[in-house]
């Protein structure tokens, strides 16, 4: 397999899965028993048919040369995004070397295959053809009628603040949720959805247990921050502005130029509500020695298209969006499919770590972490808690709720067993979640989320 180098382990397949169903589902495919002469190719696919219910078996087929991450086809009825029979192919494929021989693909998978390589050669090819230009004057006119729509939103917000603390932080656990519902719809009617996202989250503060008030009350100054941000926006450097736009809500354009770069998966995960799934997808570019979040979207219970299993590296474009210290960047141009690789980022300390968090917040005050890999840590029990204590010197970071109640914590700790460990994650003022750790000495990337 010359285009995908090593074969993937089966914890990177299982990491494409939607939900937990899927990847349960998929893991009882895994083996041989179901399958029919399954392949593979030196160009990165494989194929298989899958027995079902059905009497006719289900043809599945994987791309993974496409460096955005796998793509799928299979004949069954599912509607999730590796289904179940994709899953199990590529565990099979990555388990058994003999149940997926290399050979040339059916004509059912060529076909395929061959649609896939013919848009992609089209959409490449419109890329670089020349376009319509659109009417500058009026976008600026569209621009200007929003930025009024948002300064009218900012304003409305600061006297609802303003209120609130006048009348005292007890009125809002007395009025409910419902309060700063209908705040957040004012926000999105002026099409400040940044805005919006965050008065929803003042709403969950007051039930969030012993200390809201206080939480409350430093959520509602980042809130006034952003609102001041905002309407003298005029007056702040240029890369604040940006920040401010985007932490807004408002659209923004990756900038030129972009960096090629082995760029390494450190993690993958999603975050989800009732009417969107974000997938967060963090890489370090071994040359450049950059960090970037690439974002992607689900909508509808849908998980989200693109996928890059923990410990691949790809070797890509990525495009940096505008602002002062955002790391989010766009996937550009790929030169050719993820591979394994056994390398890992350069780890630091648990006190630079907090240093680097702190430097980070002068850019972008609403910053709620940022990400960092620490060298020689071990995972330790602090009281009812957990802690990253650093082997070689007397700090140690705590581990934030989130990564307390996550199974990820206990392998971690299996991992460790007592000894160092280099863990990714994002730190920030509520602690360190981890995501993705390795062991001493050779060894690849487990995922911890």
């Amino acid at each position: 397999m010359t285009q995908q180098g090593v074969r993937w382990s089966a914890e990177q397949v299982l990491a494409l899965a939607p939900d937990a169903a899927s990847r349960k589902a998929g893991s009882k495919l895994g083996a041989a028993g179901p399958w029919s002469e399954a392949g593979s190719s030196d160009e990165g696919t494989v194929w298989g048919l899958c027995k079902g219910s059905g009497s006719r078996p289900y043809q599945t087929v994987v791309d993974l040369a496409d460096g955005a991450g796998p793509a799928y086809k299979c004949s069954c009825p599912s509607r999730k995004f590796p289904c179940k029979h994709a899953l199990g192919l590529l565990l099979l494929w990555a388990g058994d070397g003999a149940a997926v021989p290399p050979g040339s693909p059916p004509d059912w998978a060529q076909e395929w295959i061959d649609g896939r390589r013919k848009r992609a050669e089209e959409k490449r090819a419109e890329g670089g053809s020349p376009s319509r230009t659109a009417d500058p004057e009026a976008a600026r006119r569209r621009a200007e009628r929003r930025a009024e729509k948002v300064t009218a939103g900012a304003t409305e917000l600061e006297q609802r603040l303003s209120d609130l603390l006048r009348g005292g932080l007890a009125g809002a656990e007395q009025a409910g949720y419902g309060l700063w519902e209908e705040t957040a719809a004012r926000m999105v009617d002026a099409q400040a959805t940044g805005l919006a996202a965050r008065v929803r989250e003042l709403g969950a503060i007051p039930a969030s247990g012993p200390g809201w008030p206080v939480r409350l009350l430093e959520e509602c100054a980042l809130l006034h921050l952003l609102d001041q941000g905002w309407l003298n926006r005029d007056r702040l450097p240029e890369d604040l502005a940006a920040t401010v736009r985007s932490r807004i809500g408002l659209p923004a354009s990756p900038q030129d130029p972009a960096i090629r770069d082995r760029w390494l998966v450190l993690a993958q995960y999603d975050t989800a509500d009732s009417r969107l799934t974000t997938r967060r997808i963090w890489l370090h570019g071994t040359e450049s020695a950059r960090t970037a979040l690439l974002l992607s979207y689900g909508a509808a219970g849908r998980a989200p298209e693109l996928a890059l299993p923990v410990g691949l590296a790809l070797e890509a474009e990525l495009s940096l969006y505008p602002g002062a210290g955002q790391l989010r960047a766009a996937l550009g141009e790929r030169f050719g499919a993820p591979v394994r690789t056994p390398v890992r980022p350069p780890g630091t300390t648990t006190a630079e770590a907090t240093a680097r968090y702190g430097e980070a917040l002068r850019g972008d005050p609403w910053l709620d972490s940022v990400p960092v890999t620490l060298e020689r840590v071990i995972p330790t029990p602090d009281g009812d808690s957990w802690q990253l204590a650093d082997a070689d010197a007397d700090t140690a970071l705590p581990l934030t709720p989130t990564a307390r109640s996550r199974p990820g914590l206990w392998k971690l700790v299996a991992l460790s067993g007592g000894a160092p460990v280099t863990v990714f994650g994002e730190c920030g003022h509520r602690g360190f979640t981890p995501l993705a750790a390795w062991p001493q000495g050779d060894g690849e990337a487990v995922p911890l989320c």
